[in-house]
């Protein structure tokens, strides 16, 4: 031991034989359980006072990094690197509560941790089943797909013109009128919602949404600063919108197809009577497409960019829901001057999406495979969801109600008492169960359970149903 304070140094002997014990726990050359010299040979070797070396051990224990032991001597404590560690780095947490986005609710997270876990059973995930996704045929495709250095590199800002000029045709189908530079790719449609709240509003705008709302179990708009109002369609809406507007931003975000969780359809008198109401307050439309093409029965209904004569309107389309989540492929239509806006911000946050992904999606689209796809997806969903309906009606019928579904992936079912908490939720953990509980979508809402057909099996959905039956009537005892 060759060390001794620096008598000249700012710092006092006492700061100095501090800081030399705690490098030597640091560094590993004292590790926990060694056993310290006695502060009387301390005080030789670094030359100084017994006192002083008395007073750094009292410091060293009352930090945690030393014990004593009676009759025995001083030692490195059990949490001497944890204690080393918290003092080393920054605050992180501190970091982490005092920023911008906020926190998942804990519900949210815990179903995020548990979707990774290959034993539990799936009852509310929004997401197709292995089983259902077209594998093989993605794999098919890119032996057809020609690659040269300029497709693979980085596209343009609104993303692939190849990609871009297909799904103009393809979205034309629909009765939406969409040039190439009308169109940006995202990476799925959850990210236009994160640049528009970015590139379009001001803090503290309003987003009206209807109630439940999947926009509430994400918080893209609410770590942005917006405020979240909810607002029903009735006769009242006009007056209610321009009481709650008034001088601050605002816009409509709505899924008049599939409504994500409810699964609710707009009537054309609705959808009219919505986009007629918006444009005379001037309100813009977020109008969140994405489960359309999953409808069981394919009718004209048209979309309310398809009657949007004013560039009011926002139309969100993507592939996550009918050919993979993997790919990250979405696209957004909307006035020029708004595509280049949100496709400045795109840039500046990940440089464009995958090019290989928008090389796949181009040739399914246009090959005809993603509409032969689509054809029998709808099928299998179909089935699924009229044996989940046969199960729900000789299992829960007493105590719970529901609608047939028209499509998507979701059943909305709700119990008879408001018995769908936390708890509950806990307790079907538990029991390797998952559900999607509805107060995630509405904070007010112990009633509805969103009930998914798409991802678990056959199996799993009797096994599963049977489980939340067992849990479920324990509260109508």
């Amino acid at each position: 031991m060759h060390w001794k304070p620096d008598r000249s140094s700012h710092l006092t002997i006492h700061t100095q034989i501090i800081e030399w014990i705690k490098s030597r726990i640091d560094r590993g050359d004292w590790l926990i359980g060694t056993k310290l010299p006695t502060q009387r040979h301390l005080a030789e070797l670094l030359g100084v006072n017994r006192s002083t070396i008395n007073n750094v051990m009292e410091e060293l224990k009352a930090a945690g990094l030393i014990e004593s032991k009676i009759g025995s001597g001083t030692y490195v404590s059990n949490n001497s690197w944890n204690v080393l560690l918290s003092k080393s780095q920054p605050n992180w947490q501190q970091h982490i509560e005092m920023s911008i986005h906020k926190a998942n609710y804990h519900t949210i997270q815990l179903i995020n941790d548990y979707e990774q876990k290959e034993d539990i059973i799936r009852l509310g995930t929004g997401e197709l089943s292995p089983d259902l996704l077209p594998s093989k045929k993605i794999e098919e495709s890119l032996k057809e797909i020609q690659l040269d250095g300029r497709a693979i590199g980085y596209s343009e800002p609104q993303g692939s013109k190849k990609l871009r000029r297909i799904l103009s045709d393809y979205l034309n189908k629909r009765g939406i009128q969409a040039n190439i530079d009308n169109i940006l790719i995202v990476s799925g449609a959850l990210q236009t919602l994160q640049l528009v709240s970015l590139g379009l509003l001001e803090e503290n705008s309003i987003i009206f949404q209807e109630a439940p709302s999947y926009l509430n179990s994400i918080h893209t708009f609410q770590s942005a600063g917006m405020n979240m109002i909810a607002v029903h369609r009735n006769a009242e809406l006009k007056s209610t919108l321009r009481n709650i507007k008034k001088k601050k931003q605002s816009l409509f975000y709505c899924s008049p197809t599939l409504q994500n969780p409810s699964g609710g359809n707009w009537s054309m008198e609705e959808r009219q009577n919505f986009y007629d109401t918006c444009k005379e307050l001037k309100i813009p439309i977020i109008e969140d497409d994405v489960y359309h093409e999953l409808l069981f029965e394919q009718s004209l209904r048209p979309t309310l960019k398809s009657i949007d004569d004013s560039g009011l309107v926002l139309y969100l389309g993507s592939v996550s829901k009918t050919l993979s989540p993997g790919l990250r492929i979405g696209w957004v239509v909307g006035p020029e001057a708004v595509i280049k806006r949100l496709a400045d911000i795109k840039m500046q946050t990940d440089y464009g999406s995958s090019a290989i992904s928008q090389e796949i999606v181009s040739y399914f689209l246009s090959s005809g495979m993603y509409e032969t796809h689509l054809s029998d997806l709808r099928e299998k969903l179909k089935e699924r969801a009229e044996f989940t309906e046969r199960i729900l009606a000789e299992n829960f019928s007493d105590i719970a109600t529901w609608k047939k579904p028209k499509g998507g992936f979701y059943i909305w079912l709700r119990f008879n008492k408001a018995i769908v908490n936390k708890q509950l939720f806990l307790n079907l953990i538990k029991r390797n169960i998952l559900i999607n509980p509805g107060y995630i979508y509405d904070s007010t809402d112990y009633h509805h359970i969103r009930l998914s057909y798409a991802y678990a099996s056959f199996e799993e959905l009797e096994t599963g149903l049977a489980i939340l039956k067992e849990e479920t009537e324990k509260y109508f005892c």
